[in-house]
């Protein structure tokens, strides 16, 4: 009885204090709060899913420089589970700080060739390591605000993380920047437009120009150039910048894309078609 007393008589005490704090006082509480949710729910979501494609959010420290940070007042960290990557953080010390390898809002890499092909001189080493599992880049979740935000979708869902650390808002305009959040990106030098699957067949048959096609049916003897991509969102996903990046070298004067489903588990896919396929 006497500890609830207590308890009851420090919970009072809390409670008047904060009605008499200072605007600037309660901004730096709440900023701390946040914080420390922010690392309760990182932690928890490490566990979970590093090494892996999911990328944190979290507010830096003093450690971390501007150049790392784009001068923002948070930092992106990712622990990547490819053996390749991780012996390069060993030789590293544990961290590396780096763009990524592609040129600016064009189709991500999937292989060494494709960097090799993107790059050219501009890089004097590319690291082998095979083509890549997942074939989209890592899930984005940001815990450095009162809630956590999905940035960016992808392998890992929103669901998975929700099942960890409780509801996932969607990013607004106080959001960090962060990787793939144009509104244009993923995107092939060849124009580019997402299709319906009930308005495909139209499209194809105005026979304008010389057309690929990326598609879930079987080829038509109507198209130039035609792939077929699998029904499983995860494999269509590891599959999807390698079609892109074909598609574009096919010599075609336009890309017609057959939408995905509109369910969660294709979110990732639809996000970087969306991008993709966005007029520039």
């Amino acid at each position: 009885m006497k500890k609830k007393l207590q308890r009851d008589g420090l919970f009072r005490e809390i409670k008047r204090r904060r009605a008499y704090e200072k605007p600037s006082q309660r901004k730096a509480r709440e900023k701390g709060e946040a914080i420390r949710r922010g690392r309760k729910a990182a932690r928890k979501l490490a566990q979970k899913f590093w090494p892996g494609p999911l990328t944190l959010i979290l507010k830096r420290s003093r450690q971390a420089r501007d150049f790392v940070t784009g001068a923002q007042d948070s930092v992106g960290l990712r622990v990547p589970s490819h053996p390749v990557a991780q012996e390069l953080l060993r030789l590293f010390d544990g961290a590396i700080a780096a763009p990524s390898a592609n040129r600016f809002g064009l189709v991500s890499p999937t292989t060494a060739a494709h960097v090799r092909d993107d790059l050219g001189k501009d890089v004097d080493l590319v690291l082998e390591g095979g083509a890549s599992d997942v074939g989209i880049e890592s899930t984005i979740v940001d815990l450095s605000g009162a809630t956590p935000v999905l940035l960016r979708p992808g392998h890992i869902s929103k669901a998975e993380v929700e099942a960890l650390i409780g509801a996932v808002g969607e990013k607004n305009a106080t959001s960090p920047r962060h990787s793939g959040g144009l509104e244009r990106h993923y995107a092939p030098r060849t124009p580019a437009r997402l299709v319906p699957t009930y308005a495909l067949d139209g499209e194809i048959a105005k026979g304008k120009h010389k057309v690929a096609v990326l598609a879930f049916s079987r080829p038509d003897e109507r198209v130039d150039y035609w792939l077929r991509m699998p029904r499983d969102p995860h494999a269509y996903a590891q599959r999807l910048y390698a079609a892109l990046r074909e598609l574009d070298s096919a010599g075609c004067e336009r890309i017609l894309v057959e939408a995905p489903p509109d369910a969660p588990e294709w979110d990732a896919v639809r996000d970087r078609l969306r991008r993709a396929c966005e007029a520039a």
